[in-house]
């Protein structure tokens, strides 16, 4: 089986675009794009999300004790671009707010999560990181959308 071959064929599910972060007291305050999320229960309210063994900055990911996940806008391509690139994972600050656990969110997002750690998984090339949601809010925008290796946005109804 071809491992290109089968990205591209899970590359046909629609999904949302994040950023998680995470503030390591020796890397600081990070961002990283991820179209991984994903809910999980709702009572505890659990969501998980998934970090390559190899990311360079899987130590801060999976050690800090909390993490946020800011749902991306259909306007903020510019943002996912800029935090999936690799060693480049520093926070522009005036783009973030600081949740009671010192973690940073995005300042405007569809949604976003302020999450414990819960549960961390070895699967594959990648681990899973479940997080226990302590705090969230959302407001009424479109999400940023990514399927099949580009971007998009929902259609806007005309009626």
């Amino acid at each position: 089986m071809s491992s290109t071959d089968f990205r591209n064929a899970l590359g046909a599910f629609t999904t949302g675009v994040c950023l998680i972060t995470v503030n390591d007291a020796q890397s600081g305050a990070l961002a990283l794009t991820a179209n991984s999320f994903s809910s999980l229960s709702l009572d505890p309210p659990l969501v998980l999300w998934n970090i390559q063994n190899d990311s360079d900055c899987f130590r801060e990911y999976t050690d800090c004790p909390y993490f946020g996940i800011s749902i991306l806008c259909a306007d903020q391509q510019a943002l996912s671009g800029r935090y999936a690139r690799k060693d480049n994972h520093s926070i522009v600050q005036e783009d973030f707010v600081f949740d009671e656990y010192n973690v940073p969110l995005l300042e405007r997002a569809v949604a976003r999560f302020s999450c414990k750690r819960f549960q961390l998984i070895e699967a594959g090339d990648h681990h899973i990181v479940i997080g226990e949601v302590v705090a969230f809010d959302a407001i009424d925008e479109a999400p940023l959308l990514f399927s099949r290796g580009s971007y998009g946005q929902l259609a806007t109804r005309t009626d």
